[in-house]
């Protein structure tokens, strides 16, 4: 791998480990020390969500006019200064304000990642993005870890640590990301005429909406985990120090197993969209085992299975919307896919919050298997006017 992408990924991991002190708890912490419901504390997560969709739409744009420079030091700024005020004022009414701005500027960073992994090492292929996926979720291992650490003494001492780590970020970013240079590239849209080009571009803008709808789903019943299935643990007195456990377990085990993940899906699954079904048939799996237990152990055996669905499904959506990309439009099409993931978040901790308020846990899990079988056809048939114009996309042999 160039130097350029292990900058990225260095990045990539402190920024999350800040972010993953915090994020696995929030709904914890509007819910057992704010005393709000998690219907309220639902709709802060939307909120917060909501503003991480415009940052991730606005880091898109800012790429692709400005550079992937610039982008990430604006976001970090912006997150940086919202966690100050965190960090000073935690009651209910800052709290909101600054986690939401903290939604904003995080949300301006990804995109510019994600397009800068892919741009740096062209050939790379879905290896730029699965390495930074690792990263990513080596983040959540380490602070998820110390953030279930952290909090059993303070959580203003979780959003003091998370503003360090930002700062930290924003050096790496400051002195390192300046002289990255990206390649142009040139992508499948050789064309006779301006008109089959146009085609085949509005061709391959449908196939990105299709493929979001799935993602979107798969976003909302993921999601349930930071939200409805993380007091559900805490109603059934697991500690919190277990649950922070989980995400740490999930975190490690991706970092380890990824590899193994990325041999395997390159033998058997050359086409990406079977390699996402195959992920959301194991998401409905854990779903299943999450509605049959009420103890720790079953929750780590869920969180296991999820997890190997994680590693088949997380990182080939990006690839995908990476090689579904006309030129000059990488960070758009990125800032498409993280909005989304980032919609996902938002809508699912209110649906989860209202469900579980008003007709219990049992009703949840039928509901997100629904909505995790509506993503498995998503998946199988987001290319289909695409493969009417040239060969499908998802057939990726890198």
């Amino acid at each position: 791998m160039p130097r350029a992408l292990w900058l990225l990924i260095i990045g990539m991991a402190v920024n999350v480990t800040g972010s993953s002190l915090l994020w696995p708890l929030n709904t914890i912490y509007i819910h057992d020390h704010l005393g709000k419901t998690l219907t309220i504390a639902g709709f802060i997560l939307m909120l917060n969500s909501a503003a991480s969709v415009a940052g991730n739409l606005v880091g898109g744009i800012l790429y692709d006019k400005i550079g992937g420079y610039f982008s990430i030091l604006t976001g970090i700024i912006i997150t940086a200064l919202s966690l100050l005020g965190l960090t000073i004022w935690s009651n209910w009414l800052p709290y909101c304000l600054f986690f939401i701005i903290s939604g904003f500027g995080s949300g301006i960073i990804y995109p510019s990642m994600y397009a800068m992994a892919g741009n740096v090492w062209p050939e790379g292929g879905r290896k730029s993005f699965n390495s930074i996926y690792v990263a990513q979720n080596a983040g959540v291992a380490i602070g998820s870890a110390i953030g279930g650490i952290l909090a059993s003494f303070s959580f203003q001492l979780i959003f003091a640590v998370n503003m360090f780590m930002y700062v930290l970020f924003f050096f790496i970013a400051f002195f390192m990301y300046k002289n990255i240079q990206v390649h142009t590239r040139n992508k499948q849209t050789s064309v006779l005429n301006e008109n089959e080009a146009l085609a085949k571009k509005n061709t391959k803008l449908a196939a990105l909406i299709v493929l979001c709808f799935g993602y979107f789903l798969c976003w909302i019943c993921y999601v349930q985990w930071q939200a409805t299935i993380s007091t559900h643990t805490q109603e059934l007195n697991i500690p919190l120090s277990k649950y922070s456990l989980l995400w740490a377990v999930n975190g490690g085990l991706i970092v380890f197993g990824q590899p193994l993940i990325t041999f395997f899906t390159k033998r058997f699954f050359p086409e990406l969209k079977h390699q996402m079904v195959i992920g959301v048939i194991i998401f409905i799996i854990s779903f299943i085992f999450v509605g049959q237990t009420t103890a720790f152990a079953g929750f780590l055996t869920a969180m296991i299975i999820l997890t190997i669905g994680e590693m088949l499904v997380w990182p080939a959506v990006p690839t995908l919307a990476d090689q579904l990309a006309t030129k000059g439009k990488e960070g758009f099409y990125q800032g498409v896919i993280n909005s989304t993931a980032t919609a996902g978040r938002m809508v699912g901790p209110l649906l989860g919050g209202f469900i579980v308020d008003h007709f219990g846990m049992a009703s949840l899990i039928p509901i997100l298997l629904f909505l995790l079988t509506l993503s498995i056809f998503t998946s199988l048939f987001f290319d289909y006017q695409l493969k009417q114009v040239q060969k499908p996309i998802s057939n990726i042999n890198n």
